[in-house]
């Protein structure tokens, strides 16, 4: 897994695209590195039976993505920011363990993926069934002394991007209220 994703931090900005075109338009020319172009992403979320981690802000999540074969084991929250990825190895063993020890999915989300590199920030142009396009400009770091500092570039790299429609929800909680 490439550096880009290795922190125990993540500052990340959605926005809701309504010219997709355009966005890959003003990509382009800021000559970015491509990780993956078009991958397909299962996300499986798990949590207790009395949605434990609901609660506390946090969510866990197996991922597989194909064609590039990466499996992750994700934990986001509590908090906005914090946010941790390992590579896996087998990820219906990792989901029987889970299973095994009590939690439940919630929920599959799957979704078509590009990743970008430009600079030290990552990019990526998504797409969600019955909730549309959307770009993601992020950073992981260990350094939570300069979140504030990568929030800055990120907003910068937007408007150099033309992105407006700022989208404030997980993915989650968009899908939560598209049922």
């Amino acid at each position: 897994m490439s550096t880009h994703f290795q922190g125990r931090f993540e500052v990340e900005f959605k926005y809701r695209l309504t010219d997709r075109a355009a966005f890959l338009t003003a990509l382009k020319a800021l000559n970015p590195e491509v990780m993956v172009e078009d991958n397909h992403e299962r996300d499986c979320y798990f949590d207790t039976p009395q949605r434990l981690l609901a609660e506390q802000g946090k969510s866990l999540v197996i991922r597989t993505m194909q064609p590039s074969g990466i499996r992750l084991w994700i934990v986001k929250g509590p908090g906005a920011d914090r946010c941790e990825a390992v590579n896996i190895t087998d990820a219906d063993k990792a989901i029987s363990m889970l299973h095994n020890l009590g939690y439940q999915q919630v929920l599959t989300l799957t979704k078509r993926r590009s990743i970008y590199f430009v600079g030290p920030f990552h990019l990526t142009l998504d797409h969600l069934d019955g909730l549309g396009d959307f770009a993601e400009l992020a950073i992981m770091t260990d350094e939570e002394d300069r979140l504030e500092e990568y929030r800055a570039e990120l907003e910068h790299l937007a408007i150099k991007l033309g992105l407006q429609q700022r989208e404030h929800r997980s993915y989650k909680n968009l899908c939560a209220l598209n049922q």
